[in-house]
């Protein structure tokens, strides 16, 4: 029987091809622009690093994928099991870091749909030293593998899953993933609960213009 793809060990191997063949993928004035890094860094994940790490274990990735696909990559381990791969670049020399992970409502459906679907994070940490990238860290989780304390919850659409701050990151393994949707839908009946009650307090606002512009 195939054995289940250790993606802690495939964080490490990525982690490694990325200080040996990707220091210079940006140079310049343009390694000071977050966006543009984490551009490089996913073309170049998408183009070379994940399928050069992945074929060893006979795994191709696909990396063809509208704009508003939640993965950016994707690929099926030896037992069929489907990965959603989401990546994230971050600056350790920042303070704050605060991305928007995936739609609460996208998440729900795409684990619902399937059991052998996974959502996975894959978070590139690194800074500039003497003008090249420095990798300093790479983390390849699926959702369900973060620790609620490090996540919170963003008020855009359905609500957006977000890292509170990716200097902070806190996993749990043994979390199963019935019990971290369990948590996430807790988490969300507070959440629009607080919700509904901000939209109340801007009804009760706007009634009192209304009733400043009629009375004029």
């Amino acid at each position: 029987m195939a054995k289940e793809l250790n993606l802690d060990i495939v964080a490490n191997e990525i982690l490694a091809h990325l200080r040996e063949h990707a220091s210079e993928i940006v140079s310049g004035s343009l390694l000071s622009s977050p966006r543009v890094v984490g551009d490089a860094v996913q073309e170049y994940l998408a183009e070379r690093g994940l399928p050069e790490v992945l074929a060893k274990y006979g795994i191709s990735v696909r990396d063809e994928f509208s704009k508003r696909a939640m993965e950016d990559m994707a690929f099926k381990d030896s037992r069929s099991n489907y990965y959603a791969v989401d990546v994230k670049t971050h600056n350790v020399d920042t303070q704050f870091n605060m991305p928007n992970l995936i739609s609460v409502r996208r998440l729900a459906t795409f684990y619902k749909n399937d059991d052998k679907n996974n959502f996975c994070i894959l978070i590139i940490s690194y800074n500039v030293v003497n003008g090249k990238l420095n990798y300093s860290e790479c983390h390849f989780k699926r959702i369900e593998s973060f620790d609620w304390s490090c996540l919170t919850l963003g008020a855009l659409g359905w609500g957006q899953i977000q890292i509170a701050n990716a200097n902070k990151l806190f996993f749990v393994e043994q979390t199963s993933r019935k019990s971290w949707m369990l948590s996430l839908c807790d988490k969300l009946e507070a959440f629009y609960d607080e919700e509904i009650g901000k939209i109340g307090e801007r009804k009760l606002w706007f009634s009192n213009i209304k009733d400043y512009w009629e009375n004029r």
